[in-house]
Order: C-alpha cells, then structure tokens, then sequence
C-alpha cells in the first residue's frame, strides 16, 4: 500500500519551498500569519487525520512503509501526501529522534472563539481556564484531561502559551483535535463572559477555604482557573472568583506541578458528577 504514495518523481527537500513554509511553523508568527501549525508523530497526525485538520502530510520512505493505514487515510480525505528525505525531516523535527510524518493544519479545525468554548464548556458543564499559564508542555497535557475527563473546552486566558506550539500538540497526545481551544489576552474579559453564562469560578490556590476532595464543590456549570507556574492566580482573579479550592499536601512538598494540580481538580469534579 505504501507504494502507491513513493509514486512521485520528486522527493522533497529542506529546501523545497512547501517544506520551508511548513517549517517556518515552528514560529508562533508564522502559525499566526498563515492559520496553520504543523504537528509531528503519529498520534498527532492520526488525531489530526480523523479530525480532518490536515492540509498535507509529509513522510520519509520508512515512515510511509511503517504508517501505511494511515497515509492512505490522509490521501482517501484528498489531502497531499508528500514523500520527504532526511535533510526535510530534521527541518520539520522538533523532537531527538523523530518517526518521520508530519502534518501542517488548519488552525481553525481546533480553536475557537472565546465564546463558542465558553459555550461547550457550559453544555458539558466543565470548562478549564488556565490563566496566563507558560509551559507548552502542562498546556498540552491540561488538554489531553479535559478531554479524558470530559470538560467541554480549554480556555487560555491572559498572556498564555501558544497551545498550537510543537511540545503542546506533542503532550495533548492527540487530544487537541478532540477538544475545542481558544486563547483570549483579556482576563477580565473572560471573567465577566463566565459570568454571563453563569458559570461557578473555582479558583485554586494554597489558602483556599474550600479544600479539594472535603468539601463539596458547586453544581454545573463549573470553570476552573489554573495560575501561572511560578506564580499562581493573580489576586485579583482571586478575588473575584465564586470559590478559592486548595489541594491538601500531606508531606512535605510546597506545592504540585501545574498539569498535576489540574488533572486532580478535573477529577474530582468528573467524579462528583
């Protein structure tokens, strides 16, 4: 079956101009300019393939032979499958050792505006908000629970990571083409669209009066918001939100990474319900 797709005489290069514009993606400008990023490996691609987000798919001859199934579903949805050497591979590589397929994508068929997530957030009744969150790699794995857990979208408010960048589509693992995505620089904007649609904000943070797993949490809708990294939730978002939950810490550790924080506040909402 992979024979079908060696047929074109020409292998592209890292200087072939389509593998040049594709690899300009790495660039959250680029991304931006053209409406596309470009994801790699085969759970990204396979996700990105069923999605019908793919706009063309790059492979090396081992990765043709190796992801047969998968490049002959690419090619039956009419998008382009473009046989690739090595010197196009490492251009389009993010990762030490690479498996060789690649894929750009329509930016549109994963983000959202602001108020179309908020919106399946509210249908599902659970909605996350990192705010201001910096490291791709928590922004890619708080997609992959929301959509293990069941919340309807993934809001990035205020000035977060690019969610369409290499490492947060590698950690989503698939899941940001199962999950709607949108990004809005405004917080307060996005607070006052939560409460609109009437939806409980719970805030985490270490002096929290409602303590997760103790206490109940408000009904549905419910929508979490996730601080930065290294410094939380601003005290204003604090402030403002319906409740403040901290995460009870048994031992000795001064607080959890961000993703894990979030993958127990997720659960114990998926569990109340």
């Amino acid at each position: 079956m992979a024979d079908d797709f060696r047929r074109p005489v020409e292998t592209f290069t890292a200087r072939t101009p389509r593998v040049v514009a594709a690899s300009k993606l790495h660039r959250a400008a680029a991304r931006r300019k053209a409406g596309r990023f470009l994801v790699e490996g085969f759970n990204s691609v396979d996700a990105a393939v069923r999605a019908g987000a793919v706009v063309e798919l790059f492979a090396t001859e081992d990765a043709l032979d190796r992801f047969g199934e998968l490049v002959a579903a690419a090619s039956a949805s009419g998008r382009p499958v473009s046989p690739i050497d090595a010197s196009a591979a490492a251009s389009l590589a993010e990762t030490v050792t690479t498996t060789g397929v690649f894929a750009t994508c329509d930016a549109a068929a994963v983000t959202a505006p602001a108020e179309a997530v908020i919106a399946a957030g509210r249908e599902a009744g659970v909605l996350i908000v990192p705010v201001e969150a910096n490291d791709p790699g928590n922004a890619g794995t708080i997609i992959r629970m929301a959509d293990a857990l069941g919340a309807g979208g993934v809001l990035f408010a205020g000035d977060s990571v690019d969610p369409l960048g290499g490492k947060a589509v590698r950690s989503s693992a698939g899941s940001l083409f199962n999950v709607p995505v949108a990004r809005e620089r405004d917080v307060a904007a996005v607070e006052e669209m939560l409460a609109d649609a009437g939806f409980s904000t719970l805030a985490t943070a270490m002096d929290g009066e409602t303590v997760l797993g103790r206490d109940p949490l408000p009904g549905d809708p419910v929508a979490w918001l996730f601080g930065n990294e290294a410094h939380g939730l601003p005290e204003d978002v604090l402030a403002r939100a319906t409740a403040r939950v901290s995460i009870p810490i048994r031992g000795g550790a001064e607080s959890l990474n961000l993703a894990t924080a979030a993958a127990m506040c997720m659960w114990e909402t998926a569990r109340g319900r």
